[in-house]
This record gives C-alpha cells, sequence and structure tokens, in this order.
C-alpha cells in the first residue's frame, strides 16, 4: 500500500479497518450521523451488511454470530436513539462474555455538547457496559482505535466495545494504518499462561480428593475448541464429576457418563448435592454468580477451591478460594493434563463417591406428571430434543421458564450449540440471536425456544430473517402467562398474580403469515411430533404455537436465599408448607 493508497476518509477506513480484521457480516441500521459509512457499504460486496428492524435486535443478532462462531460480532448503529438502543445487547454481551464490536455515527464534532439532533453521550452512557469506548476526534487515529477495538473485544475476558465516529470523521480524509503496523496498547496485556506453581498445588490438591468435581462455565466455551477438547481429556483421566453453569453447556457432552447437568437454581439435584457436598471443587471459566452459589455463606462448606480464570476481577469476588489460578482455560488445561499424567497410579478412589451420585441421581429429579390432553412444556422439549438429536442444531432461548427448561432437556454434545442471555437475562434475545447464528451456518438447523411474552420482545425481526432468507424456527411455549415471574408469584408472593397474564395476545399463526414465514399451531400431544417435523422441515422461517400447560412450575428451584443441598423437587412442590418458601421469621424470601 503506497502513501496515496493510504489516504482516504473516515467512512472508508472504517470498511478498511472491518475488511483487515475479517469480517464478513455486519448487523445494523442506518440513521444520518452514520450514513457516510453506510455509503462505503453500498459500493463494496466483500462485507455483507445484515438489516434488522431494531437496534437491540442487531445487537442480540451480533451476539448469536460471535457465540456460534467464536469470531467477533459487529454492529452498526446512528446516533443518539440508535447507541442507546444498543445499550441492553452491549451489557447483555458484558455480562455474558461475549466479543461484539459496536461502531455508532455521532454528530460532528462541532456539535458535541450542543444538544444537537440525535446527539447523546454515547461514551458516558457505555462506559459501564462495555470493556472500553473512544470517542474518535482525529481520523489518522480512526483505524489504530479500530484495530484495537476488535483486540480488546476477543483477548483476555471477552466482551463488547464501542467505537464512536462524529459524522465529520467519516467525511474527513486521513491515513490509515494498516493492522500490521497496529501499536497495541501496553496497558492492556491480558496473561494467558497460568502460574505454574499454582497449576502443580491445583493438581496435588485433586490427585488426593475423595470427592471432587468439576465446575465449568461459559470461559472453557471462549477459549475456544481446543478448551472443550482438554477438558474432555481431563475428565476422561481423572474420571471426576463434572457439572456446567448455563453458559458453560456443550464443553463437556450431555452424554458423557461423568456428567451431572447443569448446576443452580434450576439446576439438577445431583449437580447441586455433588457442589455441596465435595471437598476439592475445580471451577474452570466461571465466576461463582448468584443463580450457582445460592446463599453464599452456605456455598459447598466443606470443600477446598481451585479456580482458573482469565480475568482477574472474577477470582475472590464472591467465593474466596485456596487456589486461584489466572490464565486462559485452554493453557492452564493443557498444563493440567500434562502433570496429571505424570502422577502416579495410587490415587484414593471415587467409588463411595459416585455411589453418592448415583443414590442423587436416583432422585429423577426432572420428572413430571404426564398429560395425555395437555401437552406438559417438559414434553414438548423432550420431543424436540427427539426430533434434533441427530442433527448438528443450534439453539437460542429467550428468558423465562421455557429457557430453564430447555437447559434441562435439550441435550449439547458439542460447544457453540447454545445460545441464551444469562447474566442479563434479557427478554427477546433469543430470535435475533438465532438470525445471527443462522446468517453465520446459512446450511444449519436453528431454533429459538421461546415464550409467548418474550418472543413479543423482538418480533420484529422476523421481518428480517424473511428479508435475509433466514429460516429461523421459533418454538414457542405458550402457557399465556409471563412462566417465570407467575411462578415466583405463585411460591413467593402468596399466588398474587400481579400483571403476569399475558392478555391480548397474537395469534401467532397469523402472526408468521403477516410477515410472510410459516405458522404452525399445536395443542395436542398426540399431533406433537407430526407438527415438530413440519416445523423442522419447512424451508421458510417459522412461528410454532406450541400451547401448554398454564400452571406448569420448572423444578428443581432453589428458592433465593436457600443453600444448594435446599432444593425444592417437583415430588415436593405440592407441598404448601415448602412451596410457600417462608423462613425461620415468617417472612417470605425473595
Amino acid at each position: 500500500m503506497t502513501a496515496a493508497d493510504n489516504m482516504m476518509t473516515g467512512a472508508e477506513i472504517v470498511l478498511q479497518a472491518l475488511k483487515e480484521n475479517g469480517v464478513e457480516h455486519i448487523f445494523g441500521y442506518p440513521g444520518g450521523a452514520v450514513l457516510p459509512i453506510y455509503d462505503e457499504i453500498f459500493q463494496q460486496d466483500e462485507i455483507e451488511h445484515v438489516l434488522v428492524r431494531h437496534e437491540q435486535g442487531a445487537g442480540h443478532a451480533a451476539e448469536g454470530y460471535a457465540r456460534s462462531t467464536g469470531k467477533v460480532g459487529v454492529m452498526l448503529v446512528t446516533s443518539g436513539p440508535g447507541a442507546t438502543n444498543a445499550v441492553t445487547p452491549l451489557q447483555d454481551a458484558l455480562m455474558d462474555s461475549i466479543p461484539l464490536v459496536c461502531i455508532s455515527g455521532q454528530v460532528p464534532t462541532a456539535l458535541i455538547g450542543s444538544d444537537a439532533f440525535q446527539e447523546c453521550d454515547t461514551v458516558g452512557i457505555t462506559r459501564p457496559c462495555t470493556k472500553y469506548n473512544w470517542l474518535v476526534k482525529d481520523v489518522n487515529e480512526l483505524a489504530d482505535v479500530i484495530h484495537e477495538a476488535f483486540r480488546i473485544a476477543q483477548t483476555g475476558r471477552p466482551g463488547p466495545v464501542v467505537v464512536d465516529v462524529p459524522k465529520d470523521i467519516q467525511f474527513a480524509t486521513g491515513r490509515y494504518t494498516p493492522l500490521a503496523e497496529h501499536m497495541i496498547r501496553e496497558s492492556y496485556q491480558p496473561k494467558v499462561q497460568g502460574n505454574a506453581e499454582a497449576i502443580q498445588a491445583a493438581i496435588e490438591l485433586m490427585a488426593h480428593a475423595r470427592r471432587p468435581v468439576l465446575y465449568t462455565g461459559g470461559g472453557v466455551i471462549n477459549s475456544g475448541d481446543e478448551a472443550s477438547r482438554l477438558l474432555r481429556e481431563l475428565v476422561e483421566l481423572t474420571d471426576f464429576p463434572i457439572t456446567s453453569t448455563l453458559m458453560g453447556l456443550g464443553a463437556y457432552p450431555a452424554s458423557g457418563k461423568n456428567w451431572l447437568g447443569m448446576l443452580g437454581m434450576h439446576g439438577s439435584y445431583e449437580a447441586n448435592m455433588a457442589m455441596h457436598d465435595c471437598d476439592v471443587m475445580v471451577c474452570i471459566g466461571a465466576r461463582f454468580d448468584d443463580r450457582i452459589t445460592g446463599r453464599v455463606d452456605a456455598f459447598s462448606p466443606n470443600s477446598k477451591k481451585i479456580h482458573i480464570d482469565i480475568d482477574p476481577s472474577s477470582i475472590n469476588k464472591n467465593i474466596r478460594v485456596d487456589i486461584p489460578i489466572l490464565g486462559d482455560v485452554a493453557h492452564v488445561l493443557e498444563d493440567m493434563v500434562r502433570l496429571w499424567r505424570a502422577l502416579p497410579a495410587e490415587k484414593p478412589s471415587l467409588d463411595d463417591w459416585w455411589r453418592n451420585i448415583d443414590r442423587w441421581r436416583g432422585r429423577d429429579c426432572f420428572a413430571y406428571a404426564p398429560n395425555k390432553d395437555v401437552i406438559m412444556p417438559q414434553y414438548a422439549l423432550e420431543r424436540l430434543n427427539a426430533a434434533i438429536k441427530d442433527r448438528d442444531a443450534y439453539i437460542t432461548t429467550e428468558v423465562g421458564q421455557h429457557q430453564m427448561w430447555a437447559a434441562q432437556f435439550l441435550h449439547f454434545e458439542e460447544p457453540k450449540r447454545w445460545m441464551t442471555s444469562g447474566g442479563l437475562g434479557t427478554m427477546g434475545y433469543g430470535l435475533p440471536a438465532a438470525l445471527g447464528v443462522q446468517i453465520a451456518h446459512p446450511e444449519a438447523l436453528v431454533i429459538d425456544v421461546a415464550g409467548d411474552a418474550s418472543i413479543q420482545m423482538c418480533i420484529q425481526e422476523m421481518s428480517a430473517a424473511i428479508q435475509h432468507n433466514a429460516p429461523i424456527k421459533i418454538f414457542i411455549l405458550n402457557n399465556q402467562y409471563m412462566g417465570m415471574v407467575r411462578q415466583w408469584q405463585q411460591l413467593l408472593h402468596g399466588n398474587r398474580l400481579s400483571h403476569s397474564y399475558t392478555e391480548a395476545m397474537p395469534d401467532f399463526v397469523k402472526l408468521a403469515e403477516a410477515y410472510g414465514a410459516e405458522g404452525i399451531y399445536c395443542d395436542s400431544p398426540d399431533d406433537l411430533d407430526e407438527a415438530i417435523q413440519r416445523m423442522i422441515d419447512s424451508p421458510k422461517p417459522v412461528i410454532f404455537d406450541c400451547r401448554v400447560a398454564n400452571l406448569a412450575n420448572c423444578f428443581p428451584m432453589i428458592p433465593s436465599g436457600r443453600a444448594h443441598n435446599d432444593m425444592l423437587l417437583p415430588d415436593e412442590a405440592n407441598d404448601e408448607a415448602v412451596a410457600t418458601a417462608i423462613d425461620a421469621k415468617g417472612r417470605q424470601l425473595v
């Protein structure tokens, strides 16, 4: 590239920098402050722009794209309301460690601070919900900033970044800095190699464990496919039982003999009991959030804890650990596997521990009462799982009961097949996330497991799916309630169902047809398999209205304020004294 070739407009610099960073798709919505960039998009065909119908949808689509590929998701929004609409997916990506680059337009630099049309303090607003953000005031710095944005988004603990570009900077001419000449900021250098002494101490502690458990999270998946492979190898070598957070499903196969299922508030009985009773806990790429720990002072009280994480702020933040290991999961697991192989063959027997686990498994904690007349939501997901078990399907979800049932009843054998909003719990996430997954994997089967309330949060993205020939399948468990809200109101608020009944619902079949998609309705268990197969076989986007039992509750459940060994199980749910979850002082737990 000659010196003359290096001179470009700011808008050209943006596109060139995106291409150099390997971007193939952008999810966005145009507006006045970002039109110069859109003009450049029009004049090239290397990057495909996916037009969404709302900026929140752009962010969630970019999240789904990133989560299912391991690449950085990119969203493009205009100033003012465009940027503020991006806040929800930015915070969602921050909490769930999703690499996201958001490029936002801004009013011309001379108007910043004047309350100009569609102006807002984008950098100020997004500072708490990003890893880093920039307001670019010099066109000659624009390329460097974009290169650094991609590096920060995808290294260390992944997360979202924002690059705010004023309109006059997009028009201005400046020097383009190629990626090869990019100067990396020395202030941000994530540590990837774990401390050798800490890893050795961890292996020695694990080697003497009699009741060990591996507790894994989304950090395993973020670390790449090699991390998942090494995790599986470690499980095979140690014969340790393994559980996972909501975000970590698929890192270890659900069919594996050591799999305990998901743990936490709606996790399996065996996973939660193992976490409570273990003597050595190895936390790998998880952060001890409140949905996992339950009551902190009663969390796994008798265990020694090892914590592997690339984010130094996550270590000892919620739970004090005995052996902290700061580093990338794949690097640390590689060292652990090597050191374990070098250990003497004699180790404590785990037979008694596995007998305990088998006894807990015998409780069949996901059991539910079958019904010949009404589709139980658990049954709907069992049948969906049976229909897709031989397919390499990608699943997204909205947020609520259906999300937890999906985590319980859909079985994932590989990483990057499960996309859900974990930390922020964003209703409306699943449909646009499915769009992003489908754009990344055009030939794959992509299903959004939804609730009748959540699906309406971002329903407009059905239009984007139609426009971009993305045959996503929306599988709605329609119970005519905000199901999880209703469940908490029933169990914890004296059954006072305040505004959780979703009245004035649309006819989802007609709504699908209005968008140009296919609508399917089913309310009979006998017709369910055929209807699911019709959904799968359809070449078009589908909205499947699956009418399920209205008042079914999601169990097991650890009520807020309870410990892992104090769960509500399905066979106990009819006991009013338990279901009302009143504490010793007569106050409802919240």
